[in-house]
């Protein structure tokens, strides 16, 4: 199948540094969140699906003599007993996917949704990554750019717009009151904004958890757009990560301040592209999702 076998190969270059670094034991401060924060392997993002309503002719691709075989899982792409044979085709069974995961499919299509029609706050600059040491010890290694106290100030004389739980989650107890919301996950739905950088990161998460439904180019385009995001996310950090080549957005000062939101916008104009394709995608195989025309 030549989907498969070129997504399995763009995934060799995508992870090729992270396996090298990983057989030689060394780590690195940006690249290894991809593969921790996000508990995907190489070895499972190599996986393929054809996604929802696409079906493999077994005939055209050779292999129809092998689907009973003991190879088959190896061979086709499997997500439990989803996956059924129809005379010599080879596709997800739509209707039992959503009887197992309902619930699930359901919320992340709400979330996706609100979140594609909210509008986006663009005003955060980053900050959520210093609040995560404020007045506290540094979470890695790497040191702070302008220091404890220097860090201590920009906090101190910026506004935490922060929207995100899994950003606000990691706060410092002397910076979360600081904040103007209080996330939960209780509250996701509700706070979940496109101009958000992990909330567009996320989008990865949320493809990687809806699995078959999805065409693994789009996972693929998912995953490149959460690197792309790590990217920035470091370089507004606080840390000083010259030396492992990532020059800093110092959003103390106006021109850091207005390169991150020109990064921001355009990274969220990809996040909403790719959601928009998602949802296309979920409620063409499950029509009852579409909001009620009015």
């Amino acid at each position: 199948m030549a989907l498969r076998d070129e997504h399995q190969q763009q995934v060799h270059e995508l992870t090729k540094n992270h396996r090298q670094r990983r057989r030689s034991a060394e780590r690195h401060p940006v690249w290894d969140f991809m593969f921790s924060y996000y508990p995907v392997s190489p070895g499972k993002l190599s996986h393929w699906h054809p996604g929802a309503g696409t079906w493999l002719d077994m005939e055209d691709t050779g292999e129809k003599a092998k689907v009973a075989s003991e190879e088959k899982q190896h061979l086709l792409p499997h997500y439990k007993d989803h996956y059924v044979q129809r005379g010599a085709a080879w596709g997800l069974d739509l209707q039992r996917h959503w009887d197992d995961r309902e619930k699930s499919i359901s919320y992340m299509h709400r979330l996706l949704s609100l979140t594609k029609q909210r509008p986006p706050q663009l005003g955060c600059f980053g900050l959520h990554e210093w609040a995560m040491v404020y007045r506290d010890t540094p979470r890695h290694p790497e040191p702070l750019r302008l220091g404890a106290e220097g860090t201590n100030q920009v906090v101190e004389n910026s506004q935490l717009k922060c929207t995100h739980i899994d950003a606000f989650r990691f706060f410092t107890p002397q910076a979360a009151p600081r904040n103007e919301l209080r996330p939960t996950r209780e509250t996701q739905t509700e706070l979940e904004q496109p101009g958000c950088l992990h909330a567009t990161m996320d989008v990865y998460k949320w493809a990687t958890k809806l699995g078959p439904l999805l065409p693994g180019e789009l996972w693929l385009r998912t995953f490149a757009l959460a690197c792309d995001v790590r990217v920035l996310d470091m370089e507004v950090s606080p840390y000083d990560l010259q030396e492992w080549g990532f020059a800093p957005v110092k959003i103390e000062e106006p021109a850091g301040r207005a390169e991150y939101v020109r990064r921001q916008q355009e990274l969220m104009r990809r996040g909403q592209a790719l959601r928009g394709e998602i949802l296309d995608i979920l409620e063409e195989a499950f029509p009852h999702l579409r909001a009620p025309s009015s």
